[in-house]
């Protein structure tokens, strides 16, 4: 849901024809509210929606605003987007992912105990990560981990087909692999994804993440991250910048990502992103990132609201959108009080800058989420 011009989002509203919000805010700029139109023209700065992944989205990660703009300058035929991409995934449901590298002592670990993914490696760049390891300092350490992970990104297609099905064949007959039960799943299930894909080796480099829902994990500029199963709310700046190198059919450039990445070891706890109550309003928790272009608040009106129940969608000085996942209601706003807007599981409203919403709970409880821009 959003303006972005490969798939602008619809308003839909009783007695005006259907037109697309990205020229309904080009008519309405006010709508956007001051700060927003000042600092991002009449276009809403981020992008929300709804992701159920089955099958893994692809190895990637998103450049910087300058990065961005240079890959777009150089090649505009493969980034058509001259825009930033950081993002947010908020869990529904229990929701895997991979995000950032994991502790040192973690890949040196599997570089010893996987020897196919050492092979994959190079004996060469492994050393030289260990002996990084040794020394304890972290500009060696990022250094040789980007040896090692580009040694393994740009490894032959058949050296890496044919360690991987190696490995597979060691997990198929329960061989001693020094590989954790969950370690072993997952790369079994990617290799059935996407056979002989290179990104199945990724899992030994990177922290496999398990939000439960209300958690979250923020994916600022040359994070390596991806998706692997599980829904989630999912909300980014206005841009479809993305830079992809493994488990995906799209256009792969193996040589940026590699260049770009941000090389520094962490735990899977360190990625997981931290909300904060509202104030005011203990049904509010806000997901406030460090980026102008956008924040989530999730609303939970809690199921013992005595009934009938009356909720205040706050006024904020941005435009924002709202989508229902449980509960249903009616909305009004002070201004136009005849107008009733319905909010029902899988209904998205949009909502005018400074503009409060009242809503009648119809249902015991409601979870909503709502993507604004939290500008100062």
């Amino acid at each position: 849901m959003g303006t972005h011009p490969k798939g602008p989002s619809t308003i839909v509203s009783p007695g005006m024809p259907d037109t697309s919000l990205a020229q309904w805010v080009q008519d309405n700029p006010t709508a956007l509210g001051e700060k927003v139109l000042h600092k991002f023209d009449k276009q809403l700065p981020f992008l929300f929606k709804v992701l159920s992944v089955n099958t893994s989205l692809s190895i990637q990660a998103h450049p910087a605003k300058q990065h961005a703009e240079e890959l777009h300058a150089a090649r505009p035929d493969k980034y058509p987007d001259p825009n930033h991409k950081p993002e947010m995934a908020i869990a529904l449901t229990p929701f895997e992912g991979l995000c950032g590298f994991r502790p040192l002592e973690e890949i040196v670990g599997f570089l010893k105990g996987v020897a196919e993914f050492q092979a994959a490696v190079g004996s060469e760049a492994a050393e030289v990560l260990m002996t990084a390891q040794s020394s304890g300092q972290p500009d060696q350490v990022s250094q040789a981990m980007q040896r090692c992970f580009t040694a393994l990104m740009t490894c032959d297609k058949d050296t890496v087909a044919k360690q991987l099905a190696s490995l597979l064949d060691r997990l198929s007959k329960q061989g001693d692999v020094a590989m954790s039960d969950s370690s072993k799943e997952l790369f079994q299930r990617l290799h059935s994804q996407f056979p002989g894909d290179v990104g199945c080796f990724v899992i030994f480099f990177l922290n496999h993440m398990r939000l439960q829902p209300g958690e979250a994990m923020f994916l600022g500029p040359n994070k390596p991250h991806a998706y692997l199963s599980g829904d989630c709310m999912e909300c980014m700046a206005c841009s479809d910048n993305v830079v992809r190198a493994g488990l995906t059919p799209k256009y792969i450039d193996v040589s940026t990502l590699c260049d770009m990445l941000e090389y520094v070891p962490s735990s899977p706890q360190q990625q997981i992103f931290q909300c904060q109550k509202h104030p005011t309003d203990s049904s509010v928790s806000i997901y406030n990132p460090p980026v102008p272009d956008f924040a989530v608040a999730k609303i939970q009106i809690p199921s013992d609201c005595a009934q009938p129940c009356t909720y205040t969608l706050e006024a904020v000085d941005s435009a924002s959108i709202v989508l229902t996942i449980e509960g249903e209601g009616e909305g009004t706003t002070p201004s136009v009080a005849e107008h009733k807007v319905k909010f029902s599981r899988g209904s998205v409203v949009f909502v005018s800058a400074n503009q409060s919403v009242d809503i009648a709970c119809r249902s015991k409880g409601m979870l909503m989420f709502r993507a604004f821009c939290p500008l100062e």
